[in-house]
């Protein structure tokens, strides 16, 4: 079967990518889309830029749309791009980075359904603590790019998830309330290297900005791949 998975370059949409390639789907290529404005309903905005270096770390073609990230305007972006995707590639199907947004999860389903493609999301209603140790574990290599909840050590920004402040991160999500796998937004993330890179992401330049006691965001100024 021939897929695109929705790619933004972060933790679940990269392990979604893994799950695809695992079962068998024919990936044909990345489809990532930039919105406007921060705070889009539907798409990631931190690093999406970034999305071109790892599709070229995995040997896949991207396809980037860009979005004014308004609630309505960006569902009509999203139908637009996906239904010149699936001509372009014959895709069969969309590979989704869901893990508990309904909104999200229907929109794309919803838009899919009218096009034609069939929807797959390897992620819904995963265990959220499991899920963060199953990342280390099988070796993706996680950067924290921004926290933006209080209870998450803010010298998690810039750092690459190790089990240990994975452990960490669920103990003081049982504590605070925030999700452990970050789906609320709580923080944002950057996967640098992954069991499908083909080379890795190294960020030789940045710099880290407080925005209050307990965020912070991580502002990336030069990065380059590296061979494995």
């Amino acid at each position: 079967m021939n897929v695109g998975v929705l790619f933004s370059g972060g933790k679940d949409s990269t392990f979604s990518l893994h799950w695809a390639f695992l079962h068998g789907f024919n990936v044909k290529c990345l489809i990532s889309f930039k919105p406007e404005r921060e705070n889009s309903y539907m798409f990631h905005y931190p690093c999406v830029d970034i999305t071109r270096l790892q599709a070229e770390a995995v040997g896949l073609p991207l396809e980037m749309f860009y979005t004014s990230g308004l609630r309505d305007l960006e569902l009509k972006d999203l139908e637009r791009g996906l239904e010149e995707v699936a001509m372009k590639y014959e895709l069969d199907g969309v590979v989704t980075g869901a893990l508990l947004s309904d909104y999200q999860r229907m929109n794309v389903a919803l838009i899919c359904e009218k096009i034609g493609l069939r929807v797959f999301n390897p992620l819904w209603r995963k265990n959220q603590e499991n899920y963060m140790r199953e990342l280390v574990d099988y070796g993706f290599k996680i950067l924290i790019t921004s926290i933006n909840v209080y209870g998450i050590p803010i010298d998690l920004v810039g750092k690459i998830l190790t089990r240990q402040d994975v452990e960490l991160i669920i103990e003081r999500a049982r504590i605070y309330g925030f999700n452990p796998a970050f789906e609320g937004g709580e923080a944002e993330t950057l996967v640098v290297d992954a069991p499908l890179f083909r080379k890795r992401l190294v960020i030789d330049k940045f710099k880290i900005v407080r925005t209050s006691e307990y965020t912070a965001r991580l502002e990336i100024e030069s990065v380059y791949l590296q061979d494995k």
